[in-house]
C-alpha cells in the first residue's frame, strides 16, 4: 500500500505519523509506549509512504486512510524469504 498526504497540512501528517509509527509519552517519569501500525504482525515498512500489508490487517490500515481522507494505492505484491548475512561470511 502507498498512500500521499500534503505536507503542508502539519496536523493529518502527524496523525499519520503516529498511527504508522506510533509514539512515546514521558508523564511523572513513567514513559508510556503506544506502537504503530508497522509493528504488527504481517506488516513491513518499506520506504517513504509505503507498507507491505497481509490481506489480514489491511482493513485497519484503510480504515484510518479512508477516515482521514489520505489518498491511497493498494497492490498485490510478495516479498522473499529474508535472508541474514552473519559478519563472518563477509
Amino acid at each position: 500500500m502507498t498512500w500521499d498526504v500534503d505536507s503542508r497540512d502539519k496536523s493529518l501528517c502527524g496523525r499519520l505519523h503516529r498511527f504508522i509509527f506510533g509514539y512515546v509519552l514521558n508523564k511523572n517519569e513513567r514513559e508510556y509506549r503506544y506502537p504503530g501500525f508497522v509493528e504488527r504482525p504481517g506488516v513491513r515498512y518499506l520506504g517513504q509512504s509505503v507498507v507491505f500489508v497481509v490481506p489480514g490487517v489491511l482493513s485497519d490500515l484503510r480504515q484510518f486512510l479512508d477516515a482521514n481522507r489520505i489518498d491511497h494505492v493498494t497492490m498485490t505484491a510478495s516479498l522473499g524469504a529474508t535472508i541474514f548475512a552473519s559478519s563472518s561470511s563477509r
